[in-house]
């Protein structure tokens, strides 16, 4: 008789599919940095999580290296649960959702509160 071995995960894996997309602006609204807006620097979807700037901020030290001769201590942002940010509209200074709109050129997001087209790369 075989027995499966499961795999515990730290965190709850999201679907690959994300709400939000790499260059969106978005606002934190939960954790340490609840109010603080920025840019998505990176998208991990298999993981379920976001990079987002000047947020999150955690403190590595590092050995010296050719690159860095001196080492030290670097801060950097760290991601974060997707669930964690919301999609942030400037048109409306609001958070939102995002919704769909069919057009000629295909599917386009749109802001749930003021209905105008979110850039897809900023």
């Amino acid at each position: 008789m075989e027995v499966k071995k499961v795999t515990a995960t730290k965190h709850k894996v999201q679907p690959n599919k994300l709400h939000v997309k790499k260059g969106d602006y978005v606002m934190v609204i939960s954790g340490k940095d609840a109010g603080k807006k920025g840019k998505v620097i990176e998208v991990f979807p298999k993981k379920g999580r976001v990079v987002v700037e000047k947020t999150n901020i955690v403190k590595r030290h590092t050995k010296p290296s050719q690159a860095m001769p001196q080492g030290g201590i670097i801060s950097k942002e760290a991601p974060m649960a997707s669930s964690n940010v919301m999609l942030y509209c400037q048109e409306c200074n609001s958070v939102t959702r995002v919704s769909f709109k069919l057009t000629d050129n295909g599917k386009v997001r749109v802001c749930k509160h003021c209905g105008v087209n979110l850039p897809d790369k900023h």
